[in-house]
């Protein structure tokens, strides 16, 4: 009881962890939550400092997803708390105290968590985000075919007692991309790939 309630606090703290912000201050002096599209997150570090850094931040938002769903699964089976181990971990992306209740996305957080919790699952709906943003070009589309593909690959998987915490975590995502739906919407999203000026061969 009290390990079970212990490991669900960790991995909070855990993934409430600022990586995009910290990696922002120390490799190139700027806030992301003052630049950009204003997300802590690995795209907009990208974009800020780089795609190496933005790499980086993407790998380090997902081992903190992935490292506590992974341990809690050393020592139990019960879908139930497991779920809630790896929701944890997203809120504490998307509502950090360390970010005085804000955060990131939690697009990557999440990927870390279902790699350990449902990795076929994941996969096959990493490989929708992926063909999503190739042919789009954008990444918020990519990550919103992620939200609306984990729960389906995960039904259909058979890993029906993480079903319901898939479905929350597609709400979580797509609140958190309402405002990229509205630029999308209108056209005003900005693409991963730069479009070439008029005149540009």
């Amino acid at each position: 009881m009290f390990l079970s309630i212990g490991w669900i606090l960790m991995s909070y703290l855990i993934g409430s962890v600022p990586f995009g912000l910290v990696m922002a201050k120390a490799v190139c002096g700027v806030d992301p939550r003052l630049e950009g599209s204003r997300n802590t997150g690995a795209t907009n570090v990208s974009r800020l400092c780089g795609t190496r850094y933005g790499l980086l931040v993407l790998a380090l938002d997902l081992l903190k997803g992935w490292a506590p769903a992974a341990g809690a699964m050393a020592f139990s089976d019960n879908w139930f708390f497991l779920s809630l181990v790896g929701l944890a971990a997203i809120i504490g992306h998307i509502s950090s105290p360390f970010l005085s209740g804000k955060g990131g996305k939690g697009v990557a957080t999440t990927i870390g968590v279902f790699l350990a919790l449902t990795p076929s699952a994941l996969i096959i709906s990493v490989l929708c985000c992926v063909a999503a943003i190739t042919i789009s070009g954008y990444v918020s589309l990519g990550s919103l075919t992620l939200g609306a593909a984990l729960p389906l690959f995960t039904l259909l998987t058979g890993k029906i007692g993480f079903l319901p915490v898939t479905l929350l975590v597609a709400v979580l995502i797509y609140w958190k991309h309402r405002e990229n739906i509205r630029r999308l919407a209108t056209g005003q999203e900005n693409p991963w790939r730069k479009k070439k000026t008029q005149g540009q061969a």
